[in-house]
């Protein structure tokens, strides 16, 4: 793409020592090249769609001299500019209609002004077609527009009474896309979601939606080969296997790649935290994994149709759907059965594995607690297994269990499921950064949690109090230890049982293996 730094103030550091640049060129040629007029890419936030709306921009405005060194230079027709029309949802927040109409507004008067333009209609709708009439009839070419973050009015609104306001206006303002076809050149949009009750896509019968196209799976993002080469001088003494554990790992059906925020910050910085998640992860989301009782082991095998991927319902929520569209859920395998297409997803990587489960962890345990008392726990959990001392584990969960309102027991039956609880013993440790694993496969069924520290290896089996069968037993009986024992290290079997009644850990049972 365009020359630019590799990051803007934030990151002033590395912008004044050097340019980093990443030529993603290619890419706007091919959609040139492609034939179609209407495309339409959904990719997660802070992943580099501003930036590709503004090389489309520089590319459609004949800005040549940016383009110096990149694949466009010399493969685009540079005699020929086109006017564009560029609006951007992305920047602030629209929380009613009035805001929409001022936000929308904005972007056509500047338009009209930077182009010498005077508009006359005061509908929305009848001012953006003006605008693109009038600029046809200026410069005699058709007209290239570009609108980034298109979905971000209903995004802010989701779980508020006004979306379907919203909705209305926003599909009244884009059905001027196909009203004025006969004037456009070129339209492409960005966003997170793909709504299926939008009427730009109900109407717009004709539009590429390019999200899951392999052949524009990395049209954003930064590949492995563009980490060690483009951004080598500021590599050294960095574990490449670990930057990647961090921060690899989305995938839009092609190669892997890195979240370029998440690089950025990282090359600034050198610290492995989680940037991404850190900048605005939705509340709303969230409040959704709690209110359904989400089983959080559960993010690492989900499976959804090719139907349920390109689109979403503002009225029946699917989370997965919504997980793996703003970037918390990625693709981990493809599968065609017949004409259908089955995408398995997984949690990225560490970092939002980390920033997910943490957040988890606070929501319910932190709701009732200092951050101090929260942080002796971890630390007290942390060095019993650490440490190989399993018998401190009973109290420093009892409390774990014990620090969780009463509110939310009294809200619903979460305390009836062993998902809840086995959830929370997951969250704690993936969220704390162990290497935890939910329901392992096994040749003799499914262990429900093991955890894997350079000291040892924990394995973790659940039960409910009514359950007659025996946690610790469970483990013995079906040997789930055997798949561990080439690893050489100590190994302790944990069996919990858990009381409704009492809303905690009623039995806790240990041995260490023998070897």
């Amino acid at each position: 793409m365009k020359k630019l730094p590799i990051a803007r103030t934030e990151i002033s550091q590395i912008i004044e020592e050097n340019f980093c640049y990443v030529d993603k060129t290619m890419f706007i040629k091919k959609l040139v090249d492609d034939g179609q007029r209407y495309y339409f890419l959904s990719r997660p936030r802070r992943f580099g769609k501003s930036l590709l709306i503004d090389t489309l921009y520089a590319a459609f405005a004949g800005k040549k001299d940016i383009f110096k060194g990149l694949y466009l230079e010399n493969n685009w027709d540079w005699s020929v500019k086109y006017p564009v029309i560029k609006i951007s949802f992305g920047g602030g927040t629209v929380n009613n209609i009035l805001q929409l109409h001022q936000s929308i507004d904005f972007s056509l008067r500047y338009t009209a002004k930077d182009y010498n333009i005077k508009l006359t209609e005061n509908f929305i709708p009848k001012r953006f077609h003006e605008l693109i009439i009038k600029l046809n009839e200026k410069y005699q070419q058709p007209v290239v527009i570009l609108i980034d973050e298109y979905d971000k009015p209903l995004l802010d609104n989701l779980t508020e009474t006004g979306v379907d306001e919203i909705r209305k206006e926003l599909a009244s303002f884009y059905s001027v896309l196909k009203d004025a076809s006969n004037y456009i050149k070129f339209v492409f949009l960005t966003g997170v979601s793909k709504f299926s009750k939008t009427s730009i896509f109900s109407k717009l019968n004709n539009i590429t939606d390019i999200s899951l196209e392999e052949k524009y799976a990395d049209i954003c993002g930064y590949t492995q080969n563009d980490l060690e080469t483009i951004f080598a001088d500021y590599l050294h003494d960095v574990d490449l296997e670990k930057v990647k554990e961090w921060y690899n790992g989305y995938n839009f059906t092609g190669e892997s790649v890195y979240n370029p925020y998440d690089i950025l910050m990282f090359l600034w910085n050198k610290k492995y935290i989680a940037h991404w998640f850190e900048t605005g992860t939705p509340t709303f989301l969230l409040n959704l994994i709690k209110e359904r009782k989400f089983h959080i082991p559960d993010l690492q095998n989900i499976s959804i149709s090719g139907t349920q991927m390109k689109e979403f319902d503002i009225h029946n929520i699917d989370l997965e759907v919504l997980l793996y569209q703003t970037g918390y859920l990625t693709i981990k395998e493809v599968i065609q059965i017949g004409s259908e297409y089955i995408y398995r997803l997984k949690i990225p990587n560490l970092e939002v594995k980390m920033g997910l489960t943490a957040y988890v962890f606070r929501m319910f345990y932190g709701a009732g607690s200092s951050s101090s008392k929260r942080t002796k726990l971890v630390e007290k959990i942390y060095f019993s297994l650490y440490d190989k001392k399993p018998q401190n584990l009973q109290a420093a969960f009892h409390s774990y269990f014990s620090g969780i309102p009463i509110d939310w027991y009294r809200k619903n039956n979460i305390s009836e499921y062993e998902g809840f609880y086995s959830s929370m013993f997951y969250t704690f440790f993936a969220g704390i950064g162990l290497d935890t694993y939910a329901e392992e496969q096994t040749n003799k069924g499914k262990i429900d949690l093991v955890v894997i520290m350079k000291p040892a290896i924990y394995i973790f089996e659940f039960k409910m109090k009514t359950n007659p069968k025996n946690a610790l037993q469970q483990i013995k009986d079906n040997k789930y230890y055997e798949k561990y024992l080439s690893e050489n290290k100590d190994i302790f079997l944990i069996g919990i049982e858990f009381d409704t009644k009492i809303q905690n850990i009623s039995m806790f049972e240990y041995e260490k293996l023998a070897k």
